[in-house]
């Protein structure tokens, strides 16, 4: 036996409801004349603004003397020649801090290469240099037939990225204690 679910609720009608609503035909409805797009001004705030541009046109223009006008020339100059200086002292500051970091991640990269030179023969080293190119060539070709075929997708994709992220995990702590107890670092 099936049970029924229960009735929808219905909306009661009744003539109160639109009591509260406005007769767009009664005559306290203000409403645009068709002539409005042809007036010159539309708004009071369009009449005072033509206004204040009437005695803004109408006052005579300010005097001042050719000293003061020199006066904030050379002002304006020196402004300038400031904040020229300003521009240039950052721009030093800026380009200090990029050489430091540039030198850093130069002596960094340095240390790393005379690191991998000291340890070409290790076979932690060669170890990891083969799993690192056979894991690409593997995830290469693999991706190239899946996309040859329509079958690459990005959850794919990323499930794959997911699975190197977690070798590489576990390479790192396994390389970590192959170098601390059997093959040393030089």
């Amino acid at each position: 036996m099936h049970s029924r679910a229960p009735p929808v609720a219905e909306i009661e009608h009744s003539e109160d409801s639109t009591e509260s609503l406005v007769d767009v035909d009664s005559i306290n409805v203000d409403s645009v004349s068709s002539d409005y797009e042809s007036q010159s001004t539309k708004t009071d705030a369009q009449v005072e603004q033509t206004e204040q541009e009437r005695e803004a046109e109408e006052q005579p223009p300010v005097n001042k003397s050719a000293e003061e006008y020199f006066e904030m020339i050379a002002d304006a100059k020196i402004e300038a020649q400031e904040s020229k200086i300003r521009v240039l002292q950052a721009k030093a500051k800026a380009e200090a801090e990029a050489r430091k970091g540039f030198e850093r991640v130069s002596d960094e990269t340095k240390a790393v290469g005379e690191d991998l030179q000291r340890n070409a023969d290790n076979p932690v080293v060669v170890g990891n240099a083969v799993v690192v190119a056979a894991l690409s060539a593997a995830l290469g070709f693999g991706a190239y037939r899946k996309y040859s075929a329509g079958e690459l997708t990005w959850k794919l994709v990323g499930a794959w990225a997911g699975v190197v992220g977690l070798f590489a995990v576990g390479d790192y702590y396994v390389s970590r204690y192959l170098f601390k107890n059997k093959y040393p670092k030089q």
